[in-house]
C-alpha cells in the first residue's frame, strides 16, 4: 500500500525486543508502588505470609486510620514540606547562579573548576560522610534543626543542576548580555533581567527534581532527628510506623502511611511532567 512504510523482519524484530524491554521496565518500576499501594489494604498477617497475590483478600481502611493517628503525620508532613521546599529554593538560587557564572564569566580555571562539578556527578561519597557532616553541624550549632539537613541535600545534587543551567544559558544568544551591557546593566543585573526570565523551562526541571530529592530524603533526617521527633520528615516517620505492631512488625501499617506519603509527590509530578520534560530537553540538548 502507497504511504505506509515497508519494515522488515530484522526491523520487526528489533522493535518487538524493544517493547518488550520497554514493557519489562515499565512493570519493574510499576510493581514495587502497586505492591505497597495494595499492600496498604492487606491485613499483616497476610503481608507476613506472602504469596503472589497483589491483590488483598480483605480491604482493611482501618490500617490508614492506624498509621494517621499513631505517626504525627501533620507534624511530619510539614517537616518534609519545610525540607523539600528549603532543598528547592537552595538549589535554585545556586545552580542558576553558578550555571550563569560558568557560561557567561572569564575566569583563568574556568574550565577546572567546572570539570570538577561536573566529576562529581559519578561520585558518591554516601554514608561515609555523614559522621564528619554530623561532627560539623554540631560544631556549627546545626544539629537541632534541618537546616543542616537541607544545605547538605542541596549541595549533593549541584553538580546536575549546574550542568543542565549552564546548558540552557548557552543556548542563549550572547547578543542579549550585549545589548543589556550597552544600556548599562552590570554583570548581575544581566542576570537578574535578561538571563533569569528565560531560564523558567530548566527552571521547572531543576524545581521538582530538587523537590523530589528533598521529599524523599531519609538517611541525613534519620541521622540528624535521632535525638528530636519533633523535626523528623514523613520518610523517617513512616519508617517508624514498622514497629507500631504488638511483637511484629506492622508492614500494613507501614505501607499505608508510605502511600499517604507518596501521593503529594505523584501530583506534584503530574501537574508538572509537561515542564520537567521540556526542561530536561532544552537543558540537554541547546547546550
Amino acid at each position: 500500500m502507497e504511504g505506509r512504510a515497508v519494515v522488515s523482519t530484522k526491523g520487526k524484530i528489533i522493535h518487538a525486543i524493544i517493547w518488550l524491554l520497554l514493557a519489562f521496565l515499565a512493570v519493574a518500576t510499576i510493581f514495587p508502588v502497586l505492591y505497597v499501594v495494595f499492600g496498604s489494604f492487606k491485613e499483616n498477617a497476610e503481608l507476613l505470609v506472602g504469596g503472589s497475590n497483589i491483590f488483598p483478600t480483605k480491604w482493611v481502611i482501618q490500617n490508614y486510620i492506624s498509621a494517621w493517628n499513631q505517626a504525627n503525620f501533620a507534624v511530619y508532613t510539614k517537616n518534609s514540606v519545610f525540607l523539600a521546599l528549603g532543598v528547592m529554593i537552595v538549589s535554585l538560587v545556586n545552580s542558576s547562579m553558578a550555571g550563569y557564572v560558568f557560561s557567561r564569566s572569564k575566569f583563568k580555571i574556568k574550565e577546572l573548576v567546572y570539570g570538577i562539578f561536573i566529576m562529581f556527578m559519578f561520585i558518591n561519597v554516601g554514608s561515609v560522610s555523614l559522621r564528619p557532616m554530623y561532627e560539623l553541624a554540631i560544631k556549627l550549632h546545626l544539629n537541632t534543626s534541618l537546616l543542616a539537613v537541607i544545605l547538605i541535600s542541596a549541595g549533593g545534587g549541584q553538580a546536575t543542576y549546574i550542568f543542565l543551567c549552564r546548558g540552557f544559558v548557552n543556548s542563549i544568544p550572547k547578543e542579549l548580555d550585549e545589548a543589556a551591557k550597552i544600556d548599562g546593566c552590570t554583570f548581575f543585573q544581566t542576570f537578574y533581567m535578561i538571563i533569569l526570565p528565560l531560564l523558567k523551562p530548566v527552571m521547572g526541571t531543576i524545581a521538582l527534581l530538587s523537590f523530589r530529592q528533598g521529599w524523599n530524603e531519609y538517611i541525613l533526617p534519620l541521622v540528624f532527628t535521632m535525638t528530636n521527633d519533633s523535626k523528623r520528615p514523613l520518610t523517617v516517620g513512616v519508617n517508624m510506623l514498622k514497629n507500631a505492631g504488638d511483637g511484629t512488625a506492622a508492614w500494613n501499617i507501614m505501607f499505608a502511611g508510605a502511600t499517604i506519603a507518596i501521593i503529594p509527590m505523584l501530583l506534584i509530578y503530574c501537574i508538572f511532567s509537561r515542564n520537567f520534560m521540556s526542561g530536561m530537553t532544552s537543558g540537554a540538548v541547546k547546550g
